[in-house]
C-alpha cells in the first residue's frame, strides 16, 4: 500500500502520526467482534459506547414559539454518544461492513465529510480498531477536527472546490476516489449512495418518534444533506400508512431542491448536488433556509429553551416557524434536531463572527 501523502504535508494538516503504509491506527487493536446491538444488560448497563447509540429523547417545547397553538416536540440527537444524528448511519454502515466481511483488520476507511458523519465513523472505528481517513474542506470547523484527531483519525484536507461545479462537497468525493484507486484495501462507507443511511432511520428514528407519541405525528421537520434520515423517515410514514407530513428543511443556495447555487456558511445543511439517497416521493414540501434563520433558531432554542443545538436543528426550527400560520390548531409537530451546539461555539454562537457575517442582528434574540 503507497502513502497517500508526504510525512511532512500530513504532519501540517493533522499534527499527529504519520501515515505510512500498512500501519494500523494506534488504541485499540482491531477485533472480529460480533457487531454491537442496542441491548442493555440488567441494571441498564451496556455493552460499549456503541450500544448507547439511539433512543435519543424527546422534548416539549413549550416556549420557542409561545404563541403556538400547536404542540411542537424536539428529538434531541446531540444525545447521541459522538454528538449527532449521524452516530447512527455511521454505525449501521460500519457494522453491516464488518459482517458482510467487507471490512477487515488492514481495511483502510475513507469517507467525506465536513463534520458529523467523519465524527461518527471516527468513534466506531476507534471501537472497532480501524483505521480511518476523513476527507475535509475549509469549511469543517475547528472544532470538529479536533474531534476527529482525538479519536484518532486521519485527516485528507482538500483546499480547493471542484473546477467544474465549484462545490467542495465534489471536491472531496473526487479525492476519495483518488485514495481509494491507490489503496487496495480502501472502504468507502459512501453515506451518499449506502442504503444503510435510510435504513438506520427507519428502523430507529423514525420508530421511536412513533412509539414515543403514537402514530399521529402530523408534521415532521428534517433537515437535509445526504437525504438519509428524510428518505427513511419519509419511507416509514409510507410503508405504516400514517398521514404524517413529512417537510424537507433545505438551504437557501443548496442544490437538492434547486438548481440556484449560491454560498453558504452553516454546515451540515443543503448539499451541491442532489444525492442519490434523495426520494421526492416520501417528501411532502420542501422549506428553504438561510444562514441566518439558521443562527437565529439557534440563538432562540437556547434563550427560550436552554437546548445549545448546532446549526441545522435551527434551520429546522425556523422552517417550523415560517410555515406556522398553516399548521393547523391541535397539530402534532415533531423537528429532529441534529447535533449538538458545542461544535459551533466560534461561529454561530459568536457575536464577533455573527457580526462580520451579518451585521448588527443580535436585536433578533437578544431581550429573549
Amino acid at each position: 500500500m503507497q502513502d497517500l501523502m508526504s510525512e511532512d504535508i500530513l504532519e501540517a494538516i493533522i499534527g499527529s502520526v504519520p501515515f505510512s503504509g500498512r500501519e494500523v491506527t494506534r488504541g485499540m487493536p482491531f477485533v472480529s467482534r460480533p457487531p454491537s446491538r442496542r441491548e442493555e444488560t440488567r441494571g441498564g448497563v451496556h455493552d460499549g459506547i456503541l450500544s448507547t447509540i439511539g433512543g435519543t429523547p424527546l422534548v416539549r417545547l413549550r416556549r420557542f414559539l409561545p404563541a403556538a397553538r400547536f404542540e411542537l416536540f424536539a428529538k434531541l440527537e446531540a444525545l447521541n454518544p459522538g454528538g449527532s444524528i449521524k452516530d447512527r448511519p455511521a454505525q449501521a454502515i460500519l457494522e453491516d461492513a464488518l459482517r458482510s466481511g467487507a471490512i477487515g483488520p488492514e481495511t483502510l476507511v475513507i469517507e467525506s465529510s465536513s463534520g458529523n458523519m467523519g465524527i461518527g465513523l471516527a468513534q466506531a472505528c476507534r471501537y472497532h480498531g480501524l483505521r480511518f481517513l476523513c476527507v475535509v474542506d475549509p469549511k469543517t470547523a475547528p472544532a470538529n477536527l479536533r474531534m476527529l484527531r482525538a479519536y484518532g483519525a486521519e485527516i485528507d484536507l482538500v483546499t480547493e472546490p471542484d473546477p467544474a461545479t465549484g462545490e467542495f462537497l465534489q471536491a472531496r468525493l473526487n479525492r476519495v476516489q483518488e485514495l481509494l484507486s491507490r489503496n487496495e484495501n480502501g472502504f468507502w462507507p459512501n453515506q451518499y449512495v449506502n442504503r444503510k443511511n435510510p435504513e438506520s432511520h427507519y428502523g430507529s428514528t423514525m420508530h421511536e418518534v412513533v412509539e414515543a407519541l403514537g402514530p399521529r405525528i402530523d408534521f415532521l421537520f428534517v433537515a437535509t444533506s445526504t437525504c438519509g434520515t428524510v428518505r427513511g423517515c419519509g419511507e416509514y410514514v409510507r410503508d405504516h400508512g400514517l398521514t404524517t407530513r413529512v417537510i424537507a428543511v433545505d438551504a437557501v443556495g443548496s442544490l437538492i431542491f434547486s438548481d440556484v447555487r449560491a454560498k453558504r456558511l452553516v454546515p451540515g445543511i443543503g448539499a451541491g448536488m442532489r444525492p442519490p439517497l434523495c426520494d421526492l416521493s416520501v417528501i411532502s414540501e420542501c422549506v428553504h433556509v438561510d444562514d441566518l434563520d439558521c443562527i437565529v433558531g439557534c440563538r432562540r432554542l437556547v434563550a427560550r429553551e436552554a437546548i445549545l443545538a448546532g446549526g441545522s436543528a435551527g434551520g429546522v426550527l425556523s422552517a417550523v416557524a415560517k410555515i406556522q400560520d398553516r399548521i393547523p390548531d391541535g397539530a402534532v409537530c415533531v423537528a429532529i434536531l441534529p447535533d449538538r451546539g458545542e461544535r459551533y461555539l466560534d461561529t454561530l454562537f459568536s457575536d464577533e463572527w455573527v457580526r462580520e457575517h451579518f451585521g448588527d442582528v443580535d436585536h433578533l434574540w437578544v431581550g429573549e
